[in-house]
């Protein structure tokens, strides 16, 4: 594999609504390239980038995949996204080391939701984009009508390249207005374009779309803006100039008709990116800081600099291996060097160096800043770590990945399995960080989060597959917490036990009082002429502290009491701390039925942004679920709804939500506070507390 620095190398990324064919156009354009023989399809589960058996089955992109080609001595490196929206943190990462964003749109149903939330990804990151619009073949297919959408939903500054000639069934030729040429593509096999004159009927059409593009082109700068009102005009050295800074300065998103299932528009499209597409050595510098001064510094696109690179992407596949896939940032990798991990402060030494294309693996020599690769076997990095020369210790820009929206408890059906489901739930947050797993111990459960319901299945199916485990996916327990609203002046018990010998002896009076919420528990030692001893004390505390973490009515914790131990008695022989501890839970737990008990539950802010039409069914949803709207705001064509929202109300909200809004709506959860929950609520919550402690 020969070398390539910054300056040849475009690297890009394919989003886009779920079905929308960014699979099919790489496939395409592989082909083309020679990097493969045979055009593979999703329905037969035998495209380069679509391999690992949940893809195969399932027929959709799970994984994002690096893919790489070259073309006029120019390497193109790209990645084939999901669409699915359950896999958005692999889109973010994929965006994050990219210099241009491709958007893939379907000609016929024209922008939808996962177009949509990339775009805002894109924007938020402003970063350089252009546009596919594919399956112009359809017969439904309405090119000009997607670009209108286009520019009113996505940015104004959406300009066509390539239009279709004759779109529908027929769709074999696009007019690319740069060239000025009709661009036929009859077998999708041959390689072969025939380049001809534009058809009659489509000149003028080619003619006002170019002086449409040399207008766009012209506001870029100010210079080209007075070359061209000097001269009505720009010259092709100007355009094809200006074209390029535009593109960079995201003041001009290119848009191109294609087919990826009859390969049509796409070698043009090649061409377009070697042309015009930003270098790495184009875009703006990485961001990084040093790790001892935490000074933010600017990472140059330079292979003469010292090394550093961004871990992007892990892979654990079977048949791979290990993998860790990586953008250089500066300097040049080669095999066997020795870097720091500078998010974890461990040394690394690098193994074999590949590029991928999908599972295939080519092992090079070198990589240069810019470059995208993979190494083998790292031991102690993971996806978002900064591996760095030791000159340079400085840590690149973490990937900003979304918070989780769905949450699951997982439930080994089989003893012993602990081991290997808590190793496999960790492989799939490697593999997908926005897939989280933790114990807690509160709940004494294993809960899973993610985005979606699928993602959440899927990382339940790989402990089958390739560990041999088999779990449940349930609704998690709530943390509940128990308080009272009333005063117990004297809760009162004796602890007395004789069993021969030795007995067992502990009296206590306590005076419990509600706390302001959130001033936690408060313990006061009244005793007076030593009627408990000084040296239980700190027993009858303990007993305190360990009935109010298994609470009284729910087995949650016991939160913002004040508890005052007043009186007692104690006898000189049984007693000891043991009975005291036992004394004070006891007289406790007596003492906090009487004082009004109350239980809490948690209480999330929860922000749903949604298309207009869906408002009121949406609203009507969240006032079902308990909630109370405190507001909204308009966002563009959405509208965003801000409500508070009971955490027990909201388990598989994310999948109701897209039902309801035919997936164009999302949201945003976070912990708010605790609140009382209403009568009828609680006399369920206990019930439901008793019934699983019967069955336990």
């Amino acid at each position: 594999m020969k070398e390539f620095n910054a300056e040849s190398i475009r690297n890009l990324a394919f989003v886009g609504h779920g079905g929308s064919g960014k699979t099919t156009i790489t496939e395409f354009l592989l082909y083309t390239a020679g990097e493969i023989n045979r055009i593979g399809t999703t329905e037969e589960g035998n495209t380069v980038s679509d391999y690992n058996t949940n893809e195969i089955e399932r027929k959709i992109s799970i994984s994002s995949t690096p893919l790489h080609l070259e073309r006029n001595n120019v390497k193109i490196n790209f990645i084939d996204t999901p669409g699915y929206s359950d896999f958005v943190g692999q889109v973010i990462s994929s965006l994050h080391v990219v210099d241009t964003a491709v958007v893939v749109i379907k000609g016929a149903e024209g922008v939808e939701v996962g177009t949509e939330i990339n775009w805002e990804t894109i924007k938020n990151q402003d970063m350089p984009a252009a546009i596919i619009v594919n399956k112009l073949d359809n017969e439904h297919s309405k090119f000009d009508e997607t670009i209108k959408m286009a520019k009113e939903r996505l940015t104004s500054d959406v300009t066509v390249i390539s239009f279709p000639v004759d779109e529908g069934i027929n769709f074999t030729t696009v007019v690319d207005i740069l060239k000025m040429k009709a661009l036929t593509f009859n077998d999708p096999t041959s390689r072969k374009v025939v380049e001809s004159d534009i058809p009659e009927k489509y000149k003028d059409l080619a003619q006002t779309l170019r002086e449409e593009l040399i207008e766009k082109v012209a506001e870029s700068t100010e210079e080209l803006m007075n070359k061209f009102f000097e001269e009505g005009t720009l010259s092709d050295e100007n355009l094809k100039k200006g074209l390029k800074a535009a593109m960079l300065n995201r003041a001009l998103v290119p848009a191109f008709a294609a087919s990826a299932r009859k390969g049509v528009g796409l070698n043009d499209f090649l061409d377009f990116v070697v042309d015009y597409f930003p270098s790495p050595k184009d875009g703006a510098p990485g961001e990084g800081q040093l790790v001892d001064s935490k000074t933010k510094i600017e990472i140059k696109c330079d292979e003469k600099a010292e090394p550093a690179c961004l871990i992007f992407k892990s892979l654990s596949e079977q048949h791979l291996g290990e993998l860790s896939i990586f953008k250089v940032y500066s300097g040049s990798l080669t095999a066997g060097m020795d870097m720091v991990n500078t998010s974890r402060g461990k040394n690394e030494r690098l193994g074999q160096l590949f590029v991928i294309n999908g599972k295939q693996r080519t092992e090079v020599a070198k990589l240069n800043a810019g470059d995208i690769g993979a190494v083998v076997k790292l031991k102690d990095t993971h996806t978002g770590n900064t591996l760095s020369s030791k000159n340079l210790s400085v840590v690149i820009k973490e990937i900003e990945l979304p918070e989780s929206v769905i949450r699951g408890a997982v439930m080994a059906k089989a003893k012993g399995d602990e081991d290997k489901i808590s190793s496999g739930l960790h492989t799939a947050h490697e593999e997908d960080p926005t897939f989280s797993v933790q114990y807690d111990p509160e709940l004494a459960q294993t809960i899973v989060s993610g985005q979606g319901e699928l993602q959440l299945s899927l990382a339940v199916k790989m402990l089958k597959d390739r560990y041999g485990v088999e779990v449940d996916l349930v609704e998690p327990r709530i943390p509940y917490r128990e308080t009272i609203k009333g005063r117990c002046d004297d809760a009162e018990f004796k602890h007395k036990k004789q069993s021969g010998g030795r007995g067992q002896y502990g009296h206590v009076h306590l005076k419990l009082e509600p706390q302001p919420r959130g001033a936690g528990f408060e313990f006061v030692n009244a005793i007076v002429g030593g009627v408990v001893p000084g040296r239980f004390i700190p027993a009858v505390e303990k007993g305190l502290n360990e009935i109010m973490a298994k609470g009284v009515l729910t087995g949650s914790k016991v939160i913002d009491v004040k508890v005052t131990l007043f009186d007692g008695t104690y006898h000189n022989v049984d007693s000891d701390e043991v009975s005291f501890r036992l004394a004070a839970s006891q007289a406790f737990k007596k003492g906090f039925m009487e004082a009004k008990p109350v239980i809490l539950e948690p209480v999330y802010d929860v922000t749903v942004k949604v298309p207009e039409e869906f408002m009121g069914d949406v609203m009507g949803d969240i006032s079902s679920r308990r909630g109370k709207i405190s507001g909204m705001d308009a966002d563009g064509s959405f509208q965003v709804i801000k409500a508070k929202v009971p955490l027990a109300e909201l388990y598989k909200y994310s999948t109701h939500l897209r039902s309801l809004t035919s997936g164009r709506g999302i949201h945003h959860r976070e912990f708010s506070h605790y609140e009382e929950v209403p009568k009828e609520v609680e006399a369920k919550i206990i019930d439901d507390y008793k019934k699983s402690k019967e069955e336990d």
